[in-house]
């Protein structure tokens, strides 16, 4: 990955100099400055990034007036309507540096453009589109997660603090058909078979649920504007607005109007005008992999025409980000997804990272066979790619340690991977996955636990743990990103390596560590002498004979280069 370096230090010393009229809007405070601008020797890399990913409508409600809209009123299953979460109330936790101390350094929110507006039931509960997958209109925002300019607030925000924006996008299906949502025209999406998941064409070629319309993603026939959704734009007036910007689209692209390219212009338009640094993919293996590679064409795009725009706004030189979700996908498949009849390589069709479904039961191993696995893999099979590891989701009912027995051995798994972390909204809180009278996914959907973290001594602990494994993992991006030794088996003490152009980091983690005095061995990865600081007790140590000595209570330890 190229670091351009000296660049960004012009840049820095270019934005130092500007008169103080250029700059005011601009101007930050030392405690929200991007991460980038106070430790500019550590950069930042999408392979070993720490993600938060939550539902918005569940994490935190900063606006209770958009509460209620399109009158989405009627009754509906446990956790199965709208309750309030939005826009604001992410940025509302960014400025209050939740994520900060959580070593969050990228957000991954659920989709927030406009959805069906009326409830459906599917088999599990009268459901409302709270989760944000039920899309009615890709260009305009749900006035139940928030406004443009909420949106626009919240990546800047985020951005002031060197977290970046990973936006969910869902190109494959439309939202489900109600009285007050009908179907898109028949040339723009299926509406059967429903799929089989037996084949390739039994997975692509059909709609992944009933009454969920699947978008033609595979055609390239020419299709019309749905009429419907043209009045909507000429009664908000911005008709010509929209129709000069497809004209512009297409005339630039040479893509023929067919769904899939009206669709990616929509969603690439939040990066163009934003600066949203990724997307997350919603259901990749369920849509003809040709349109990923078209998404990511024109996603990248249009990030380079917003840096070219807003260079005092660039956090760094990375390109655009898309990490995929094909379900079931695991890494030790390497670059190839199996349909049975045909195998795809997503990676090859503008996915940096695919998320991982194997690490939820590697997680029962022990430290070492998961540690090694993965580094493994990423520096043969997947070198050069990514995997997006987790332990629970919003989706997945087998997640590891549903009952939240083990919050302290989940962060130890997760954060200490190779690989990409994502948590997901209450794993560093312990927010239950058992809710009583819910049905399927609900359960796992609940309002974060604000007033337990707030109340209870025991959840203040396992949040405090993941914050100290958050931070270390964020400060130190060979805790993802590097590559994995084993220094010590008793006890189990390792190390991560990772060596970039002028950039170098390495670290020391020991686990399972006994209470009191302990001796960890780092001969042969840090010298005699070294004078290192581990950051879990808040202690320095130097190394003599090959190995630091703590004493304390804590049974892990992350060691560090002190400065």
């Amino acid at each position: 990955m190229n670091k351009l370096w000296p660049f960004l230090l012009l840049s820095f010393l270019f934005l130092a100099c500007k008169p103080k009229a250029e700059t005011q809007e601009k101007t930050i405070q030392p405690e929200t400055a991007p991460t980038e601008d106070l430790a500019s020797a550590t950069p930042f890399y999408w392979e070993g990034a720490n993600v938060y990913f939550l539902l918005t409508d569940r994490f935190y409600n900063a606006n209770p007036e958009n509460d209620l809209n399109y009158d989405r009123s009627n009754d509906t299953g446990v956790l199965r309507g709208f309750m309030g979460g939005d826009l604001a109330g992410i940025t509302a936790k960014i400025e209050a540096g939740y994520f900060t101390d959580l070593g969050i350094n990228a957000i991954w929110f659920t989709p927030v453009v406009e959805q069906v507006h009326a409830d459906t039931d599917e088999g599990t509960g009268n459901t409302y589109a709270y989760h944000g997958y039920w899309a009615k209109d890709w260009t305009a925002l749900d006035p139940n997660f928030g406004t443009r300019k909420e949106l626009e607030t919240l990546v800047q925000t985020a951005h002031q603090k060197g977290i970046r924006i990973l936006m969910d996008v869902v190109l494959n299906h439309t939202g489900p058909v109600t009285e007050a949502d009908p179907a898109w025209p028949e040339d723009w999406v299926r509406l059967e078979p429903t799929c089989t998941f037996s084949d390739y064409e039994t997975t692509t070629a059909c709609t992944l649920v009933e009454n969920l319309p699947d978008i033609y993603t595979e055609s390239d026939a020419a299709v019309e504007i749905p009429d419907a959704l043209l009045a909507k734009w000429k009664s908000e007036g911005r008709l010509s607005i929209e129709l000069d910007e497809l004209q512009s689209f297409f005339d630039r692209t040479g893509y023929p109007r067919a769904p899939r390219f009206y669709i990616i212009k929509w969603l690439t338009d939040y990066v163009n005008d934003l600066g949203i640094d990724g997307f997350r993919v919603d259901t990749v293996k369920h849509a003809d992999e040709k349109a990923w590679a078209e998404l990511y064409k024109e996603a990248a795009f249009a990030f380079e025409a917003w840096k070219k725009r807003n260079p005092d706004k660039v956090l760094d030189d990375n390109p655009f980000y898309m990490v995929g979700e094909v379900y079931n996908y695991g890494a030790s498949g390497g670059r190839l997804y199996d349909f049975g009849d045909k195998k795809v390589d997503y990676f090859d069709h503008g996915f940096h990272s695919l998320i991982n479904f194997e690490l939820k039961t590697d997680a029962n191993k022990d430290y070492e066979s998961i540690f090694s696995k993965y580094s493994s893999l990423l520096h043969s099979k997947l070198k050069g790619k990514g995997v997006l590891n987790y332990l629970t989701s919003h989706d997945d009912g087998s997640p590891f340690d549903k009952e939240r027995a083990k919050p302290f051995r989940a962060a130890n798994v997760l954060l200490l991977s190779p690989g990409t972390s994502q948590v997901y909204y209450g794993d560093e809180s312990a927010r239950s996955l058992v809710i009583e009278g819910t049905q399927g996914d609900a359960t796992l959907r609940s309002f974060m636990n604000w007033e337990e973290i707030d109340s209870l001594p025991r959840t203040r602990e396992i949040l405090e743990h993941w914050q100290k494994l958050g931070q270390f993992r964020s400060n130190h991006p060979a805790v993802g990103a590097g590559k994995h030794k084993r220094l010590s088996r008793k006890p189990y003490v390792f190390s991560r390596s990772l060596t970039d152009e002028e950039f170098r980091d390495k670290v020391v983690v020991g686990l399972d560590l006994p209470k009191g005095k302990k001796s960890l061995w780092v001969k042969g990865f840090f010298g005699d002498g070294t004078l290192l600081y581990d950051t879990y007790s808040g202690t320095s140590v130097t190394v003599s004979g090959g190995k630091v000595t703590l004493d304390n209570d804590y049974e892990i330890a992350l060691l560090e280069l002190a400065d």
